[in-house]
């Protein structure tokens, strides 16, 4: 069994628990495989986020994400499949209302 990152991505000014129909679609998820979800957590507004930088003397920290887009990470799902075909299917049932998914594989190291 392999472990694979789910990206959560959609509107940016989407907050997490705003909508009664996606929090009820991530508890269906949620029911449907749960015995594949060994994680995950919506998270706060972008506007919340704090980047880090190296910038030759050091670090630069500043408030916000790396980028403007159209679309921003919202949250995330670590599942467990037998592979990536199966990863495809567990990530269809999630709600995404205004986005996509991105499916990574996790790396095992040793």
């Amino acid at each position: 069994m392999s472990q694979y990152l789910v990206l959560i991505y959609g509107d940016p000014t989407y907050e997490a628990g705003s909508s009664d129909d996606v929090m009820k679609g991530h508890m269906k998820f949620g029911e449907d495989f749960g015995s594949k979800i060994a994680g995950g957590n919506a998270l706060q507004p972008t506007s919340t986020a704090t980047s880090i930088r190296p910038d030759g003397a050091g670090f630069a920290v500043t408030d916000g994400p790396f980028l403007e887009t159209k679309e921003a990470l919202g949250g995330y799902y670590l599942i467990e499949a037998a592979d990536l075909d199966e990863a495809i299917t567990i990530s269809q049932g999630i709600p995404m209302p205004a986005g996509g998914v991105e499916i990574r594989p996790v790396v095992v190291y040793g």
